[in-house]
């Protein structure tokens, strides 16, 4: 991390004073965030005459709160090379005017002797500073990355594959003013007094039987975290029995799972809840918890459930998850999955899983949606790629100096 630190006196003492006034400093630091991504390319062999100035992007990623993008021509940017050359850029992705920031693209050796073929800002001067890209669009990189008739003979490609690395430091400043104190102010711990309590059990006011099981709480606590429980515990149409509530449609390890995020404002340890290290068996977990979270309207958990599950998207669990996040409106969860069952690859045989059957019978509409992915993944031989258009403009190459721009039952 690259940071220039300048320090300006506010106030001076006159020469016609007995005594010193004080004085004031502050300090403006500039200095870059820096983030990396790593794009592989599998099947080079088939990128290549997808046609001059078409490309292959990477998923989008943040740096320094802008998004990125990796951009990789197998037929070269520029119709006057003859597609002699691979071309490679990063692209701002996000909306930004005049952001400033340092790259670094390597094309990794795939042999093990680490020759890497490095192109850096980083770790040098450079003459008119970090480069500045004035909008969403805008890149920087190399019309003549390298040659491609070398690059199918190099140790670059490997098994038809390529793999790049990319660094983008954002360049950001802030102006700092003196700290006229220091103390270390521990985090807050007050979920863990709130677990202990759950374990203790002590001055318990509500039960609920869950298949058989009894689970103990409180109902100030249950009423505070969740509107459902406040409504059940004390609203108008309250409970008149508490001393044991029936809890249906919800497993017993999941509301478990539960009452432990209400307390601790943190996820449980899936596997030791489950008694199991098995994926499947977590994965199965985390989609009972997030329809008891979204039964209870704990919008938080709901979340970590639906990070979890995005994580986890296997053949075995992709059709009852996609289920289970169109019925609890789960929109990126839903998006992966798609994506992950209509690879040719995965397509067939999550067809075949019990689960498919599900899907089809539970959410019927999102077979619609799946065909799209299915008919969009065939129609691109699984290459995403776009044309880059830029309203009245053509897009500058930023290697000129002179333009830069850079469900099942839980046991």
């Amino acid at each position: 991390m690259g940071t220039i630190s300048v320090t300006r006196e506010l106030s001076k003492p006159s020469t016609f004073s007995s005594q010193n006034p004080p004085v004031t400093t502050s300090m403006s630091r500039t200095e870059t965030v820096n983030g990396w991504h790593e794009f592989k390319i599998s099947g080079f062999s088939l990128a290549k005459g997808i046609g001059i100035g078409k490309f292959i992007a990477s998923d989008s990623f943040v740096v320094g709160g802008y998004s990125w993008a990796i951009y990789f021509y197998p037929d070269g940017k520029s119709v006057e090379d003859n597609a002699a050359y691979v071309s490679l850029f990063i692209a701002l992705a996000s909306e930004g005017t005049d952001v400033r920031a340092l790259f670094e693209l390597t094309l990794l050796d795939q042999s093990g002797k680490d020759n890497h073929k490095v192109h850096s800002h980083f770790g040098r001067a450079l003459e008119s500073g970090p480069y500045s890209l004035k909008y969403r669009g805008s890149m920087w990189g190399y019309k003549r990355f390298f040659k491609r008739t070398l690059l199918e003979t190099s140790d670059f490609l490997k098994d038809d594959c390529l793999s790049i690395s990319c660094c983008v430091g954002v360049v950001k400043s802030q102006t700092e003013g003196p700290k006229i104190y220091s103390i270390a102010v521990p985090p807050s711990d007050i979920a863990q007094h709130f677990g202990r309590l759950l374990e203790s059990g002590k001055s318990t006011d509500v039960n609920f039987e869950v298949n058989g099981e009894i689970f103990a709480a409180h109902k100030l606590v249950l009423a505070a975290r969740s509107p459902v429980f406040r409504a059940q515990l004390f609203g108008p149409l309250k409970n008149k029995n508490t001393q044991c509530i029936k809890v249906e449609d919800i497993e017993a390890p999941a509301f478990k799972a539960l009452l432990h995020f209400i307390y601790w404002d943190a996820l449980p340890d899936m596997e030791e809840l489950v008694g199991s290290n098995s994926k499947w068996a977590s994965t199965l977990m985390a989609q009972h918890l997030l329809a008891a979270a979204d039964c209870y309207a704990l919008e938080r958990l709901r979340l970590l459930c639906e990070a979890k599950l995005c994580e986890g998207v296997a053949i075995n669990t992709a059709a009852t998850t996609l289920a289970l996040a169109e019925q609890h409106h789960c929109s990126h969860l839903k998006a992966i999955c798609l994506k992950f069952i209509a690879l040719p690859e995965n397509l067939k045989a999550v067809m075949q899983t019990d689960g498919f059957e599900y899907l089809k019978e539970s959410c019927p509409s999102v077979l619609t949606e799946l065909l799209h992915y299915v008919a969009k993944f065939g129609e691109h031989s699984i290459i995403d790629w776009r044309y880059h258009r830029n309203r009245n403009e053509a897009p500058l190459d930023g290697s000129d100096a002179n333009g830069r721009r850079v469900k099942p039952r839980l046991q």
